[in-house]
C-alpha cells in the first residue's frame, strides 16, 4: 500500500519538474497533474505549498509570458490576452499586463525581420505577405498598415 505522504511527494516531484522548464500557470500545472494521474486533493495541496514558497503566481507568470513574447515573438494586445486565457490566467492579471502592450512598436519588431527576408519583392508581393504576417500576430488593419508603409519607407521604397 502506498502512503498518503509518498503520494504527495511524487506530485511535488512532478510539479517541481514540470517548473524546471519554464515558469506555468496555475491552471497548467493543475492540469498537468491530473494529467499524470494525481488525484485532486494531493494536487490543491502541492499548489498550495508551490503558491506559499512563490513558485506558482499567475501574475508573475503573466508577466514573464509578455515579455517573452515581446523578445522573441511580439504579439498584438489581442493575441496576447487569448494565449493568457488558454493558459487560465485571470481576466483581471491579463487586462494588468496586456495594458503594457505599445501595439505599434510590437508589429514593428515582429516585422522588422519577417521584411528583411521580404526585401527582394516588389511593392505588392511585400505589402501582402507583411500584412498576413501581421495579421496572424493579431495586429488590427491600422497598425499594420502602417507597419508596412514605415518598412517599405524604410527599405528605400
Amino acid at each position: 500500500m502506498v502512503s498518503c505522504e509518498s503520494i504527495s511527494q511524487s506530485c511535488l516531484d512532478a510539479a517541481f519538474r514540470y517548473l524546471s522548464y519554464r515558469p506555468r500557470s496555475e491552471l497548467e500545472l493543475k492540469l498537468r497533474l491530473r494529467k499524470r494521474g494525481f488525484d485532486d486533493s494531493s494536487i490543491e495541496g502541492v499548489l498550495l505549498r508551490l503558491k506559499e514558497q512563490g513558485l506558482v503566481d499567475d501574475s508573475a507568470f503573466a508577466q514573464f509570458w509578455k515579455e517573452n513574447r515581446e523578445s522573441f515573438s511580439p504579439r498584438s494586445r489581442a493575441m496576447l490576452h487569448r494565449e493568457l486565457r488558454q493558459k487560465g490566467v485571470a481576466p483581471y492579471i491579463i487586462a494588468e499586463v496586456a495594458k503594457e502592450i505599445d501595439e505599434e512598436a510590437s508589429a514593428y519588431m515582429a516585422a522588422e525581420k519577417r521584411a528583411r527576408k521580404l526585401a527582394s519583392l516588389d511593392y505588392e508581393s511585400f505589402c501582402r505577405k507583411l500584412d498576413a504576417f501581421l495579421k496572424r500576430r493579431g495586429f488590427n488593419y491600422e497598425v499594420t498598415q502602417h507597419t508596412v508603409n514605415q518598412l517599405w519607407q524604410e527599405r528605400g521604397g
